[in-house]
């Protein structure tokens, strides 16, 4: 998602609009804009500056591409027709394909849960409906059945102006949003987290069943349990929970991920936005909340819950930025914190099983300057015992990335004594490590990141890809005519190799496997393929997907009218022979919104996107040209009716006549 956002609006200052805010990592760690710098230097793959002014469209690479369609499509995996960028108010998806609504914001997920009616929202409603802002989606498959399963979704914030009639105003010739009542608030309490929800396949395209045993949502006031090293310690507890174990919600819920043993992990990201308040003088984490930017205070939950005020719980902020892992088949289990995989501002926890059994699990830290990691469980997984591995996760190793200017990567381990990580330094244990994760991969000298986001294992190819989605703080003394990345505004893709192809290894190699941005403007270094078109290009990648054939998929975050011409939307990208590093355009969505999933079934039929925030935005695009909120809106995707606001939602993508996607 977008660095900062927590509540995106235009009426309320959050860090969103705080574009030019210092950077959160105080280090002299080298960025990675400085390593591929240096190692693209050394091996001398480009020569001279190459800060030149912009291609015309007349003698543009683009203009060129007419005549090499044919030979681009016969070398690409991707078999598709590709769809027009551009921004109106609707969804648009590859000719010879549907792109169907599955779920909305406000959608019944049980039989005896109330219609959606915005004008007359209540927590108790919304806690039995589907919840706001979906980011992540997965599916797990229910044992002996194709066509039935149970789709697990993350809610990760609330757009209160497009939510709520009545509370924009006009004042002065200028619109304000007014404050937030207590009953909107507990609407946004119940409007984050998760959903668990059945769905079965029936002539082609998939339903929710609302009968499904197992349909949950999981909300910010879900009781969760706090687990693994940290689980208990002092810096934990508060007074609502004296034994640091136990904690009300999770929040933010970014990207996420399936386990192997079938449970949904749910990454808190940006979980600073929430509080509010000032610690007490002298106060011990005082430290550590500024190196996670706490609090912001983008949310009024303080006005009417003190566990959100640092003045009255000070260490309740501790209990948020973790790993959560639910057991989807046990509709009443509680919820755990994962403290193992650390506290961090969390974009997903994708895993896969290395070859001597332990599994792996990538983990991106959302923010300018910060890092990449992975944590190794210390026992195997056992595919014919799930109860053997329902708490894996409480035992392992996190290692932070470690990018070398020879292409080399190094995992180095965040474990109390060893090296730095001691009390010298402020750590009295390894539930103090993971507490404060960012200060020990700090000390380590981890390589800092231009806002790591989605990290994707594939099981096919043994690669890693890496979303990096962008970084306007690099700096012109940061570059050098190799990388051409000052105020990197499009973010780039690293692509990992594992040493020996063991995901678990400590060691591997790193490539770019793309720049991003218009590759027609040679100042902004793109790298797309010359077969990529006008439409295929894009910037912001952010979440992705790895299709069970070992294809790559990238949805973006930041796309918009003023910025690239086009939307937020779904790109196929090839990464192996001729047509690696092209591009195609297979989706995209309505104006203001961001696109996030993507997923794909395990045959390759069904793909899942998650469409965020559509119209919050709009002064950009002709169509609108003015702030967009409830009452005036600029688009009602996807109902399009007077009555009802834009919802987020979950599209199901799937091939007129039935077949694998992109085939």
């Amino acid at each position: 998602m977008n660095e900062h956002v927590t509540q995106q609006s235009l009426f309320k200052t959050s860090q969103l609009e705080e574009a030019d805010a210092a950077p959160l990592n105080p280090t002299e760690n080298p960025t990675m804009g400085e390593v591929i710098s240096r190692r693209f230097s050394r091996r001398g793959f480009l020569q001279g500056s190459l800060a030149v002014s912009a291609i015309t469209a007349t003698v543009s690479p683009l203009a060129l591409l007419t005549a090499e369609k044919a030979q681009a499509a016969s070398k690409s995996a991707f078999s598709f027709t590709e769809v027009e960028a551009g921004v109106d108010a609707n969804h648009h998806v590859a000719e010879g394909y549907d792109a169907d609504i599955l779920l909305r914001w406000g959608d019944k997920l049980f039989p005896d849960a109330p219609e959606f009616d915005p004008r007359n929202q209540s927590a108790e409603s919304q806690a039995r409906q589907f919840g706001y802002n979906s980011d992540y989606v997965g599916f797990i498959p229910l044992e002996g059945s194709e066509t039935r399963g149970l789709l697990v979704v993350n809610h990760e914030y609330t757009n209160p102006h497009l939510m709520f009639p009545g509370l924009v105003e006009a004042v002065d010739g200028k619109l304000k949003q007014k404050p937030l009542t207590r009953e909107q608030v507990d609407v946004e309490l119940a409007a984050h987290g998760g959903t668990v929800v059945e769905i079965e396949k029936v002539g082609g395209k998939w339903r929710p069943v609302l009968e499904g045993k197992f349909n949950r949502r999981i909300t910010a006031t879900t009781e969760m349990a706090l687990s693994g090293p940290a689980a208990g310690h002092d810096r934990l507890k508060t007074s609502a929970d004296p034994t640091g174990r136990k904690v009300l919600g999770t929040i933010n819920n970014c990207a996420g991920g399936v386990t192997p043993w079938g449970t949904y992990v749910m990454a808190e990201e940006n979980i600073h936005g929430y509080f509010s308040g000032k610690l007490p003088e002298g106060h011990r984490e005082t430290q550590n909340y500024e190196r996670l930017g706490i609090p912001e205070g983008a949310y009024e939950w303080a006005n009417f819950y003190d566990r959100f005020d640092l003045a009255k719980e000070p260490n309740e902020a501790n209990r948020f930025g973790w790993i959560v892992e639910v057991d989807v088949q046990d509709p009443d289990s509680t919820p755990k914190k994962r403290t193992a995989l650390g506290r961090t501002k969390h974009e997903g926890a994708e895993s896969i099983v290395a070859a001597d059994g332990r599994v792996v699990f990538y983990l991106g830290d959302d923010e300018r300057f910060d890092y990449v990691y992975k944590f190794v469980t210390a026992r195997t997984f056992d595919p014919d015992n799930r109860a053997a591995n329902m708490d894996l996760l409480d035992e392992g190793t996190l290692y932070v990335a470690k990018f070398g200017e020879d292409g080399t990567l190094t995992w180095m381990p965040l474990v109390f004594g060893q090296g730095v990580l001691t009390a010298e330094n402020g750590f009295a244990s390894q539930a103090d490590i993971l507490i404060e994760t960012r200060r020990a991969a700090d000390l380590l000298g981890a390589t800092k990141m231009d806002r790591p986001e989605d990290i994707q294992p594939n099981g096919v190819n043994g690669k890693v890809y890496v979303m990096l989605t962008n970084n306007t703080k690099r700096k012109e003394d940061q570059i050098d005519a190799a990388n051409p990345r000052a105020e990197n505004a499009f973010g780039h893709i690293i692509e990992i190799t594992e040493a020996g192809g063991n995901f678990a290894s400590t060691t591997g190699t790193w490539e770019v496997l793309l720049k991003c941005g218009d590759p027609s403007i040679a100042e902004v270094g793109a790298t797309f393929s010359t077969e990529t078109t006008r439409n295929g290009w894009f910037g912001m990648p952010d979440n992705c997907a790895v299709d069970a054939a070992g294809r790559l998929w990238v949805s973006t975050d930041g796309n918009n009218n003023k910025a690239t011409g086009r939307t937020d939307g779904l790109w196929a990208v090839d990464t192996e022979g001729e047509a690696r590093a092209t591009s195609k355009l297979f989706y995209r969505v309505p104006v203001g919104a961001e696109m996030c999933g993507p997923l794909f079934t395990p045959d390759d039929e069904t793909a899942f996107v998650a469409v965020q925030h559509p119209a919050d935005g709009g002064e950009d695009w002709e169509g609108h040209g003015r702030p967009s909120y409830y009452e005036d809106l600029s688009t009602r995707w996807p109902d399009f009716r007077d009555d009802m606001p834009t919802r987020p939602s979950v599209v199901m993508i799937t091939k007129r006549g039935g077949g694998k996607i992109a085939v």
